[in-house]
């Protein structure tokens, strides 16, 4: 959303971050009001059914929204990285967490209290407006996710995935190696699908040259045809 800096220069600068509609006072406002927490790599940010403290705001690090279904297993909600928000659409709601946050590396998160950020959303209009904007988005990526993950095939979904990852996390300087590194369990459950349907799909998109694995790296060979494979379901 915004680029990095210190605590809050990151949330204050970018052309297309929020936080840089905010006036001096109401910035002033936040950076006396925040608290900043260290998770280490697997440890929770937040767990299904706790309520909002307040607005979350991933200053470094990656974490994920899950959502445990049907005999324990997980589905990947979101993917959330570094300078994304995270938990304001329960804390707007006023309900419980419907989903729990994990951190996927060790990462460091700034929380702005409910009755703080409340105050800076009625004091300015254009920034409340940037965060339905963003509410309205997040709602829209939502529903045609669960079109694609309940009526694509396997090959579709895996694909879709991919193409996913790569618009949150880019390349590495190859220009083809993903720059996040996920175990296949939770590409499986990114994609909802088996651990072992998600590693055989791999391996048969290895095989048709479309990627190349090298443990957890996934190096897009064909993105051409990862594109296709995706729209085709």
């Amino acid at each position: 959303m915004c680029d990095s800096g210190q605590v809050f220069e990151s949330m204050f600068r970018g052309e297309n971050c929020i936080f840089n509609l905010l006036k001096p006072d109401e910035k002033a406002i936040l950076e006396k009001n925040h608290e900043s927490t260290l998770y280490k790599k697997n440890e929770f940010v937040y767990r299904e059914g706790e309520m909002p403290v307040g607005m979350q705001y991933l200053k470094e690090g990656m974490v994920k929204l899950i959502k445990e279904g049907f005999g324990g297993r997980e589905q990947i909600i979101r993917m959330i990285t570094r300078n994304g928000l995270i938990g304001y659409r329960s804390l707007i709601a006023g309900e419980p967490h419907n989903g729990t946050t994990i951190a996927i590396e060790d990462s460091e998160i700034i929380t702005i209290p409910r009755d703080v950020l409340y105050d800076v959303l009625l004091r300015n209009y254009d920034f409340s407006l940037a965060l339905l904007k963003d509410l309205s988005l997040e709602l829209g990526f939502s529903h045609h996710r669960t079109v694609s993950l309940t009526q694509k095939h396997i090959r579709g979904r895996l694909a879709e995935s991919i193409l996913l990852l790569i618009e949150k996390y880019g390349f590495e300087h190859d220009g083809k190696t993903l720059r996040v590194y996920l175990p296949r369990e939770d590409l499986a459950n990114l994609s909802n699908m088996t651990s072992s349907n998600a590693i055989r799909t791999l391996s048969i998109f290895a095989g048709e040259k479309v990627i190349a694995t090298d443990g957890r790296k996934i190096k897009v060979v064909n993105l051409e045809k990862l594109e296709r494979i995706s729209k085709q379901g």
